[in-house]
């Protein structure tokens, strides 16, 4: 028999078919099964993805579970289907020569379960499919966390033979695979798979002796953010948000520090606890630390602000008087700005009332002095007793009233610097957290776009 003539079968039977067949092709696993050495096997390819089992940030290592069915041409091997009692065949891998195909960002042993058959058509076409569990490499980029989209390869290449000997053919369309595989999808976990891209590079002629014939596919895969949003991203608006209304406390009645104190604590034990949920990767840094950082800085921040503010309201007592462009420009000028108002001040009215009530009795005691200035009587002695408590009153009076006065004005200062601290507060966060959500928009959508 000549390599191209069919197979004769003595019976349409399996044994009969199987017994022919070892006289051809069974066996011969040493050898490419072309007619002329010169002649490249063509082996088509295609996978369905079954489930996604984990992808390691820091690892950078990509976890699935897929189906790979390669399909080659054995040269000058066919048989009458009505003669041989069959169209096809299945026969143990071992007997046949195999493709030695691979994955080139496999990182670890396949565990998935051993099959041990492969078809084989009636025109000479070899049918093979098998389970393999693939971890592989894959560069990450988490900055987006956790609305992050990630690019994952497979690339599909002959372990040995150059592209002279053996040449990648897609199977099927890409779309067809990505249908298949959203179909058949067994995984509902973290991840999802959005996309899938397929790419053959060209390979120049004269490179077809030393370069491995490839199939790229690109997997994008899509993270569920629900989860971090309800227990990351929630949780710390919330204590922003409890931060920022803490303001409203007035602090001359009511310890806001030991407030915002405890609010920072209980942030701190709220980040040790969600630590583990974040990615670790030393290529970037994602911008959800920066927002948890940012939300840490702000507390920190309104807290040592209380303290300042607590320190002028509580020590104003032993301050002097205010420096008279501090009054211009916060008691005059910035106190409109942020809505306060100078109360008008009742003491500064009695203490005229004082200073001018003496008086008459000033004109008494000069007037009783003039007329008999060498009589001494009761009645002037006790008028000048009268004098001296007046005039010890009032100096008494004027020196609290003064003292009122400085206390007041330093009071007005820490509710004028207090209300300013809050309103630079409000902005800065808005700003920050707009800042914030436009990068993270930006750059999903940046990914997204070269799925």
């Amino acid at each position: 028999m000549t390599p191209t003539e069919p197979i004769n079968c003595s019976e349409p039977t399996s044994d009969a078919l199987l017994s022919a067949l070892k006289a051809s092709i069974i066996g011969k696993t040493d050898m490419r099964p072309v007619l002329s050495p010169k002649s490249p096997t063509n082996i088509s390819l295609s996978f369905t993805l079954y489930g996604i089992l984990d992808v390691d940030e820091k690892a950078q290592t990509f976890e699935s579970f897929i189906w790979v069915y390669l399909f080659w041409n054995i040269e000058g091997l066919s048989w009458d289907p009505e003669e041989c009692g069959t169209d096809r065949i299945s026969l143990p891998r071992k007997q046949l020569w195999m493709p030695d195909i691979v994955i080139n960002e496999f990182m670890d042993e396949n565990k998935a379960p051993v099959t041990y058959y492969l078809y084989v058509q009636h025109n000479g076409m070899v049918m093979d499919d098998r389970p393999t569990h693939v971890i592989s490499s894959c560069i990450m980029d988490i900055y987006t966390f956790p609305f992050d989209i990630q690019n994952c390869t497979f690339t599909f290449n002959s372990y040995k033979l150059f592209a002279s000997d053996i040449q990648m053919l897609f199977f099927e369309e890409v779309e067809v695979t990505l249908a298949n595989s959203l179909a058949v999808m067994k995984t509902k976990g973290e991840w999802e798979l959005v996309n899938l891209l397929a790419e053959k590079p060209f390979i120049p002629p004269e490179d077809l002796n030393n370069t491995f014939d490839t199939l790229i596919y690109y997997i994008a895969l899509r993270r569920r953010p629900t989860m971090y949003v309800v227990n990351l991203l929630i949780p710390s608006c919330f204590l922003i948000a409890l931060d920022l209304f803490s303001f409203l406390l007035p602090p001359q009645h009511v310890d806001r520090s030991a407030f915002k104190m405890t609010l920072i604590l209980g942030y701190t034990v709220f980040l040790l606890l969600m630590n583990d949920m974040l990615p670790v990767t030393g290529n970037t840094l994602p911008l959800i630390n920066v927002f948890f950082s940012l939300c840490f800085a702000l507390m920190v921040a309104s807290l040592l602000e209380t303290i300042f503010i607590i320190n002028i309201l509580c020590g104003s007592v032993n301050y002097g008087p205010l420096p008279r462009w501090v009054k211009v420009l916060f008691l005059n000028y910035l106190a409109k700005v942020v809505f306060l108002s100078k109360k008008p001040s009742e003491e500064k009215c009695n203490t005229e009332e004082l200073r001018s009530e003496p008086r008459p009795c000033y004109s008494v005691a000069e007037t009783l002095q003039g007329e008999d200035l060498l009589k001494t009587s009761p009645a002037l002695q006790e008028l000048r007793r009268i004098r001296n408590e007046l005039l010890s009153i009032r100096q008494q009076v004027d020196k609290h009233l003064k003292a009122d006065e400085i206390v007041d004005e330093w009071e007005l200062l820490g509710q004028v610097i207090d209300r300013l601290l809050f309103s630079f507060y409000v902005v800065f966060l808005s700003v920050s957290f707009f800042t914030i959500v436009v990068y993270w928009i930006h750059w999903y959508q940046k990914t997204a776009s070269l799925i």
